[in-house]
């Protein structure tokens, strides 16, 4: 689908603003070829790794923008990624959408992407994958708290692989799953319950359910492209920012699936490879 007249003319007009503060992408036109092509200065950027990726998030914050801030950007992201899916998967209406938190950040741009969600009128799960009942960074305790009481979501723990498995049941009518568990690769196989949660969203996979990767697919390592075990395959990722050597690999395309790369906020002073 070739983008409508009226969205790319406004799109070649403006530069990309940060996906809160983007107007276009709250357009219902909004599908994946549209979001692509309002993204895609970031995507034509030279590629970088995770480390220092790693770098230009600490240096931008030692510059004044807060974690906080980079992490509203980065959620709001995932969310314009997510109803562009759903226009361009044709996904049924009013289907609710799986969202599979870790307790890091990854996890975290996840809450916000489901808070977004809300505003526009959709429906989720928002499952909170580990032991520990709370994320683990400030920013993301702040987000999960954010969902209570917001009517469109219902909020999960699980801390188990058993809880994670009740999940199973009716996934296939997911709308669409979002993997926010891990945001980097992992030395060796996956502990519990992350583990269990990949093995879900792989299944979701295989019932026709379109999985979205924030950053990279759960167990793919963003610098080398390597897997581990179990890998998530996702449908499309939206990473950060600059491209990233490692879903440009052979296995890192295979499993990283349509890649779009969405502005956060990083200075450029934070980043002068950029």
């Amino acid at each position: 689908m070739k983008p409508s007249a009226t969205f790319s003319q406004a799109a070649a007009d403006s530069a990309p603003a940060l996906p809160a503060d983007d107007a276009l992408l709250a357009s219902p036109e909004l599908d994946l070829e549209r979001l692509a092509a309002r993204w895609a200065p970031y995507a034509a950027r030279r590629p970088m790794n995770a480390e220092q990726m790693r770098g230009a998030d600490v240096r931008a914050q030692r510059l004044g923008t807060p974690a906080l801030a980079l992490m509203e950007q980065a959620g709001a992201a995932v969310a314009a990624a997510a109803r562009a899916m759903l226009v361009s998967y044709e996904r049924p209406a009013g289907a609710p959408l799986l969202v599979l938190a870790g307790s890091g950040n990854n996890g975290g741009d996840a809450l916000v992407a489901a808070r977004h969600l809300a505003a526009a009128g959709l429906r989720s799960v928002v499952v909170l994958v580990g032991s520990a009942e709370q994320p683990g960074s400030a920013e993301a305790r702040r987000n999960w708290r954010r969902l209570d009481r917001l009517e469109p979501v219902e909020r999960m723990h699980a801390a188990t692989a058993h809880d994670v498995a009740m999940l199973t049941s009716g996934v296939q009518r997911a709308g669409l799953v979002i993997d926010g568990l891990l945001g980097t690769g992992v030395r060796g196989a996956l502990r519990e319950p992350v583990s269990s949660a990949v093995e879900l969203i792989r299944r979701a996979r295989r019932l026709g359910v379109p999985v979205l990767a924030i950053d990279t697919p759960t167990a793919l390592d963003l610098s080398s492209g390597t897997p581990s075990e179990p890998v998530v395959s996702a449908d499309v990722t939206v990473t950060f920012h600059r491209p990233k050597d490692g879903l440009l690999t052979r296995s890192g395309r295979r499993f990283a699936g349509r890649v779009l790369v969405a502005p956060i906020g990083i200075p450029p002073e934070a980043d002068p490879g950029a």
